[in-house]
């Protein structure tokens, strides 16, 4: 009965998300040096930091943080924005960047050039309703 209203109120999942990132705290060997983050793994772990994040995943994020060497204080995002050349729109600030970065590409702006500037992001494009359902959900359609 426990285990069924637990799980009801989304908790039990949250307990064993806790579990595994303090297991993963606990065995992770501090003697055994990181290699130097790249430039552009920092950026690619903010982005995924902030995804994990908004989708309330935040256990998952404490452990990249912890193993990726990440600075435990995220990026300013108009830092990132700005580094990855992304002129946000309105409607893409309520957002996680990486949802405009994959609109963007999957509604056809694909230049072949990495140093244009990406066009302004928008989620107009993009369908809404895959924000607020679950995963599972989005990747039935």
């Amino acid at each position: 009965v426990l285990k069924d209203t637990l799980e009801k109120r989304g908790a039990l999942a949250q307990i064993k998300a806790r579990i595994r990132a303090e297991v993963f705290n606990a065995l992770d060997d501090q003697s055994e040096p990181r290699p130097a983050l790249s430039h552009e793994n920092l950026l690619i772990n903010e982005l995924i930091r902030e995804y994990l994040e908004y989708n309330k995943y935040k256990y998952t994020a404490s452990v990249l943080t912890a193993e990726s060497g990440q600075p435990e204080e995220p990026l300013d995002r108009q830092f990132l924005a700005k580094e990855l050349n992304v002129i946000e729109d309105a409607s893409g600030k309520s957002v996680p960047l990486l949802y405009g970065i994959i609109s963007h590409f999957l509604h056809g702006g694909k230049e072949e050039s990495t140093q244009k500037p990406l066009p302004k992001v928008s989620l107009m494009n993009y369908p809404k309703q895959n924000f607020v359902k679950p995963p599972t959900e989005r990747n039935q359609k």
